[in-house]
């Protein structure tokens, strides 16, 4: 009886996140939506050096996808993210690094760093990155030591 409730439990708790995660990917209403990278209404972001357009979702409160500049030289230095981030470069050249080496990351490559993962990155010396970035909750950069 104790494992039939126990596995009844499980069961109704993953249709509970599997809803919720449903309902994140649906905040668009089920509309189409598209933004031109060149169109977007880009934001500076405190520190300097970057810049991001939202698309979908809003990086100071969870899910979010947006459009994300380095200026040319950018250096976010080592550091981690709490939650997921995933990227796909557009133009320039996204540079990462962490234990396992270094990447230049270029237009139609596509990065995934898992929250948590201490890493470098930066923008291309003479081009910097432009990317499209979509991240698993809120947006943070914590610096690593």
């Amino acid at each position: 009886m104790k494992r039939s409730l126990l596995v009844v439990g499980v069961a109704v708790a993953l249709m509970v996140a599997w809803s919720i995660g449903r309902v994140r990917g649906q905040q668009a209403g089920g509309k189409v939506v598209f933004v031109a990278a060149d169109q977007a209404s880009f934001t500076d972001m405190p520190g300097g050096g970057t810049s991001m357009a939202a698309i979908w979702g809003d990086v100071n409160q969870g899910a979010h996808g947006t459009f994300t500049k380095f200026k040319p030289g950018y250096d976010a230095g080592m550091h981690i993210h709490t939650n997921d981030v995933w990227i796909v470069v557009v133009k320039g050249a996204y540079l990462y690094k962490d234990d396992a080496g270094e990447k230049r990351v270029g237009p139609g490559d596509f990065l995934r760093v898992p929250g948590g993962h201490k890493h470098w990155s930066a923008g291309d010396k003479k081009e910097g990155a432009l990317f499209y970035e979509e991240g698993s909750g809120k947006f943070d950069l914590i610096p690593a030591k």
